[in-house]
């Protein structure tokens, strides 16, 4: 087989590639690309030219990459990586000038505080930058940061992200939701209708929160009945508007659904909440990544965004602070 002409191959084509590569299927590349399936399809057919090679066969869930396509990956990632930084090399970056794909993981809640801004100073600056959001699912957000599927991640921790860098972005308190007008729960929640309860959480973050209330409870002696798990803080909502379960979840959510929630202290101590904004060390090296973080981290700085917890940050509506008579030691 001839060598392959360098003039046969572009940027756009090798990012089909690796979308393909990343996702294993013609209409995930497509979504995740901004593209059509008939252009990442006709893509393809110019790469398999390229390449001398399928370089991706049909499966019955998507398509598998040759054994050429495989050897090409590790290479593959090196050379988008040299590719952005010899574009972005002696030039400050300029989201007027960028058509960059972006992604960030991160709550529905996060995606609604800070999306809509986002998406406002890409369209101030006439950029042509594109952003996607997922849900994230936590216990992955590292793995995915690393291998580039996510250029950004927020991840809710209570200490720094190990292996990668991590940056905190906000504080917060933990309360205790329930719907509006639940009985026994106006004003505090004691230990008793704390535990007799039924319980939403979020399945993301609970071995993160979760545990830990759990093993206070223990520790005294209690237990609680936990009967959902969801995926995002507003199915969480729904469920506890229409009914008599209970949630723990940040101060500054529980203000952001203050019309269908009320907030109590909690009936023990917990440590705080934190949201680490995080991103792989290689984009330090990315100014396009650099440049989104930034905005995020000041984002979280503005009290008009309703992301509260910063100093000098306005009371929201129907927030509450932990009133410490009704925190029981639970030594």
């Amino acid at each position: 087989m001839g060598q392959t002409d360098i003039r046969s191959i572009d940027l756009a084509m090798l990012r089909t590639f690796d979308a393909l590569l990343r996702e294993r299927s013609v209409s995930r590349a497509a979504a995740r690309l901004f593209l059509s399936q008939p252009a990442v399809s006709a893509s393809l057919k110019r790469l398999r030219e390229a390449f001398g090679d399928p370089l991706f066969t049909r499966a019955p869930h998507g398509i598998v990459p040759t054994a050429r396509a495989l050897a090409l990956a590790p290479r593959l990632d090196a050379v988008l990586l040299e590719l952005q930084q010899l574009l972005n090399a002696g030039a400050p970056f300029d989201p007027a000038k960028s058509d960059r794909i972006l992604r960030i993981a991160g709550s529905d809640h996060t995606s609604r505080t800070l999306l809509p801004a986002l998406c406002r100073l890409l369209g101030e600056a006439g950029s042509r930058m594109r952003l996607s959001w997922e849900l994230a699912d936590y216990g992955l957000l590292s793995g995915r940061l690393r291998r580039g599927d996510v250029d950004i991640g927020l991840l809710p921790r209570t200490v720094p992200v190990s292996g990668v860098e991590s940056t905190l972005l906000y504080e917060d308190a933990y309360v205790v939701v329930s719907r509006r007008g639940r009985r026994n729960a106006a004003a505090r929640m004691d230990l008793d209708v704390f535990c007799d309860a039924p319980h939403a959480v979020l399945s993301q973050s609970r071995s993160m929160l979760d545990d830990s209330i759990d093993q206070i409870l223990a520790r005294a002696g209690r237990r609680r009945h936990i009967q959902v798990a969801v995926t995002s803080f507003s199915q969480m909502v729904d469920l506890l508007a229409e009914g008599e379960m209970v949630a723990v979840i940040p101060q500054r959510v529980a203000s952001w659904y203050a019309k269908q929630l009320q907030a109590a202290p909690l009936p023990f101590e917990l440590p705080r909440y934190r949201l680490y904004l995080c991103w792989d060390p290689r984009s330090n090296a990315d100014d396009a990544v650099l440049w989104l973080k930034d905005r995020i981290l000041e984002l979280g700085k503005a009290p008009a965004l309703g992301i509260a917890g910063s100093p000098g940050a306005p009371a929201e509506a129907g927030a509450v602070s932990p009133d410490p008579r009704y925190l029981p030691a639970t030594g």
